[in-house]
């Protein structure tokens, strides 16, 4: 079994390092780690480089960098990213994560396991179920990212209750099924939606999203932009209830 983390960065030079060796150091983990980088303007892909001369043997490549130059975006990099996974490595298992720490890389093996198990054909890592928080981010962002889940808990399958968790693990054969689309986190919710569709097998596992401490954050910090991308996660979930009728 082939097992492959994506991790989508931009100027993530402070963290990058730290997670990596994070991720080989687990008994349950990823095989191959593939990076898609767009661009970053700090030293994030030399960082990436040095660490592929540390972990890459002349028969066996642990650790991919992909820079893009012409094209950016958290979606469109991690289904790069899983394109490259499931064509050139034959991945049997794909993970994601945040690359900022805020998804702490000790809960990556209870995804996995999820899945080598078959209890799941898809595993979330859930702030909103026991066990679960959210402490890296504000009380705006907070009761945002609740009232959006509890929209979609209305509108689409209620058992789900982070669709915009971002920490995910899948086995291949539903990211063949489902293609990532939308700009921010609405891809999650529409990956979950789908797959439920599809009647893949779906689990959460209660993590704490903990606070970056290295880096600038991406996430939108001011009313505008979480009112800009609220608009869009109602806009997706109002389209998926109306497909799924």
């Amino acid at each position: 079994m082939i097992i492959c983390t994506v991790l989508p960065t931009y100027n993530e030079q402070d963290n990058i390092t730290a997670l990596v060796e994070s991720l080989f150091e687990l008994q349950i983990g990823p095989d191959i780690i593939i990076v898609i980088d767009d661009n970053s303007t700090d030293m994030t892909a030399t960082i990436v480089r040095q660490l592929a001369i540390k972990h890459n043997s002349r028969h066996q490549h642990k650790l991919l960098l992909v820079q893009r130059k012409s094209e950016k975006g958290l979606t469109s990099a991690i289904q790069t990213g899983i394109d490259i996974a499931t064509n050139r490595y034959k991945a049997d298992i794909i993970t994601w994560m945040d690359c900022d720490l805020s998804m702490p890389p000790k809960y990556l093996p209870d995804l996995i396991n999820k899945l080598i198990n078959g209890s799941a054909d898809i595993s979330i890592g859930s702030r909103w179920i026991t066990g679960g928080k959210d402490i890296a981010h504000g009380l705006m962002a907070r009761t945002m990212s609740q009232i959006i889940n509890k929209l979609a808990q209305t509108f689409l399958e209620p058992k789900i209750h982070d669709y915009t968790s971002g920490f995910v693990a899948a086995k291949t054969k539903v990211l063949n099924s489902v293609r990532l689309q939308g700009d921010y986190g609405e891809y999650c919710i529409n990956l979950l939606c789908m797959a439920h569709h599809h009647d893949y097998k779906i689990e959460e596992i209660p993590y704490i999203c903990v606070p970056r401490t290295q880096g600038e954050s991406k996430t939108g910090i001011t009313i505008y932009d979480y009112l800009t991308k609220g608009t869009k996660y109602v806009s997706t979930i109002y389209n998926l209830f109306l497909s799924n009728k």
